[in-house]
């Protein structure tokens, strides 16, 4: 039994940041770390870019090297799950039945890929991409004249679709709406996206709906629509979104709500408990709403906040959402949030015809989110306008001739 430990639960990326960032914050009690996978803590942003793409070697996806935990005395234990967790007596149960106490309890346990539920969805040969083990087997599937179908145009299913076109398969793209990432970045900047996947080669299909997986001797061999078309297919990639993993924390009684609902030091409803990553819904202060947010940006600095405020430090989450993606000779950073409804126009600086330009979200000429493609060492004065809540000029925001790093001083 470890006596008031700091357990994590969750070994993936904002797990490991969290321990971390307990040892750098001077702690050196007990800090145990428990992980599903038998892999050590890794990033999964290169499981559908560089790794994926045979780009970066599988060293490179780990966010410590191995003797790292022993070294900094972390506890941790791979292979291995929370079953349940007792907030009264401080106790979560493993799935041995080890009971560990612990003084403080952050839950980094992350999302899960939402499944698939039209008939045949469970044949072989139907992939998600979640674990390094997803992104290994697509690597081997992934090869000249395959035929790869991906059933999901959003980020996953984009990069995934650039990975296979890169190796050489032949990829149709299903989405159900009428442009990939249509919602998350409005009809001028997604069509960015589909001319970009059209001109590499790719069959993408806008307002496709799946109605069944077909198949033979259990492995999965096409895709059928609604409108009784039928995709040839090797592989079958299913990208349609992720949901948080609350289960721990609902069976616990914390409150959840489109993930575990915390405040701005990612406390949950129990004193004790913070949570971090994909699963947290915390409490943001400039942007004075609830965020849940399914990025890398998160899992990496979440956990700081968050293990600072397990050691009693007044430590508040505020950093602006950020992302990026690589696709193709694309390369794309986004920094803000916009609600689909909370903005009244998009400026560009430059033509989204070129893909080299910058898309600003407004909202009464204020600066919501900031979108750079092609265009680099511009996240932090994009991040100073969404901050700064100023308006802005649109025709000077819109003028490649005038520096954003003046905008606020004008």
């Amino acid at each position: 039994m470890t006596s008031g430990a700091h357990v994590i639960v969750g070994a993936s990326l904002a797990g490991a940041r969290a321990a971390q960032t307990l040892r750098e914050e001077g702690f050196d009690g007990p800090v145990v770390l428990i992980g599903q996978e038998s892999e050590r803590p890794y990033e999964r942003p290169p499981l559908s870019k560089g790794y994926l793409l045979g780009k970066d070697p599988r060293e490179k996806i780990y966010v410590h090297p191995q003797e790292w935990y022993a070294e900094h005395g972390i506890d941790l234990r791979l292979g291995t799950a929370v079953v349940s967790i007792a907030p009264d007596a401080h106790q979560v149960t493993l799935t041995d039945g080890i009971r560990l106490d612990y003084a403080k309890l952050l839950l980094a346990t992350g999302s899960q890929p939402r499944r698939l539920t039209v008939p045949g969805a469970d044949l072989e040969g139907v992939c998600y991409l979640r674990r390094v083990e997803d992104s290994d087997r697509l690597r081997e599937a992934f090869r000249p004249a395959a035929a790869v179908v991906i059933i999901g145009g959003g980020w996953i299913g984009l990069e995934t679709a650039a990975a296979a076109r890169t190796a050489g398969a032949e990829v149709t793209v299903l989405e159900a709406a009428e442009l990939p990432l249509l919602g998350p970045l409005g009809r001028e900047c997604a069509q960015v996206f589909a001319d970009l996947h059209r001109e590499h080669g790719v069959d993408l299909r806008c307002g496709a709906r799946v109605e069944a997986i077909t198949g033979a001797a259990g492995r999965a061999d096409g895709v059928r629509l609604a409108d009784g078309t039928r995709i040839e297919a090797d592989v079958i990639v299913v990208g349609v979104g992720i949901t948080p993993d609350t289960a721990l924390a609902r069976a616990a009684g914390l409150a959840v709500d489109n993930g575990i609902v915390t405040d701005a030091s990612l406390c949950t409803s129990e004193a004790d408990i913070h949570a971090a990553g994909d699963v947290a819904n915390a409490y943001h202060p400039l942007l004075e709403r609830h965020l849940r947010v399914e990025h890398w940006a998160n899992a990496l600095n979440q956990p700081q906040t968050a293990a600072k405020a397990m050691l009693g430090q007044n430590a508040e989450f505020d950093r602006l959402p950020y992302f990026f993606t690589d696709q193709y000779d694309l390369g794309m950073e986004y920094t803000g949030y916009v609600d689909p409804a909370g903005h009244d126009r998009v400026v560009f600086r430059g033509d989204p015809a070129t893909r080299e330009f910058i898309a600003f979200w407004l909202a009464g000429n204020r600066v919501l989110a900031g979108m750079n493609v092609n265009i680099w060492d511009v996240t932090d004065p994009i991040q100073a306008l969404v901050r700064s809540g100023t308006p802005i000029d649109p025709h000077k925001l819109a003028d490649p001739d005038v520096p954003l790093e003046t905008l606020l001083t004008a």
